[in-house]
């Protein structure tokens, strides 16, 4: 079952659209599957033998960790997205790791030599998954300069439109969001203080712009977010 199942998502995906019947087929081989549970690990930087991984189905954020041990999340991984040794080469100065965030969670995960001998038979996937990982290296470093550039309170409202705008669900211009996030969480996104965060969500519960609970956000008019 866990073939056909891996067959199926890896044929959708569209880092994968270049291949043919066979050579999914053949990708399925070297493709592992694993489903994980809400706050467990499943992958460190510093692995013995370093992979990709590739979200079925879930939230998952990762982790950095800095020479004195303090923690910040360095992204979220949001279905059809890939994490793990993305540059093809392991850098001992990268200290992170990735933690389930959903209650359920599914994923693919290729050895990085496996992946590497794919890419060099396959020149097509190779231009794509090259493609992808610029994508994502460039929406990491807008993320970073918006930091920069922006108090917390702009911070905490483009990351809520963020949110909304890719996971929300829309009724008018109502969204609900299903919150996988604490409001630690969220301050380590946006680069404040836990109390930052709180105080911020707080002021727009009073101002009647959302409603915040640990299992969801409720945003009654996005177009006043």
């Amino acid at each position: 079952m866990y073939e056909e199942l891996k067959y199926w998502y890896l044929r959708d995906h569209k880092l994968f659209r270049t291949l043919s019947f066979g050579q999914i087929k053949q990708l399925c081989i070297i493709t592992g599957f694993k489903k994980a549970n809400k706050g467990e690990i499943i992958y460190f930087s510093s692995s013995d033998v370093p992979r990709i991984f590739l979200l079925k189905k879930g939230n998952i954020k990762i982790v950095s960790v800095d020479e004195e041990g303090n923690e910040n999340i360095k992204d979220i991984i949001q279905k059809g997205d890939l994490f793990g040794e993305l540059t093809l080469e392991t850098d001992e100065q990268i200290n992170e790791y990735a933690k389930v965030l959903s209650d359920d969670v599914a994923i693919c995960s290729f050895l990085m030599s496996d992946f590497e001998d794919l890419l060099l038979r396959n020149p097509a996937l190779a231009l794509s998954y090259t493609k992808f990982v610029g994508l994502k290296m460039k929406r990491i470093k807008n993320s970073y300069s918006n930091l920069i550039s922006k108090d917390a309170r702009t911070r905490m409202i483009q990351f809520l439109k963020d949110w909304a705008e890719k996971e929300g669900v829309k009724t008018g211009n109502s969204v609900r969001i299903e919150n996988y996030l604490t409001q630690n969480d969220i301050a380590q996104i946006i680069c404040t203080s836990r109390q930052t965060a709180t105080q911020l969500l707080n002021e727009l519960e009073t101002n009647q712009i959302l409603v915040y609970n640990r299992k969801e956000i409720y945003i009654q008019d996005i177009t006043k977010l």
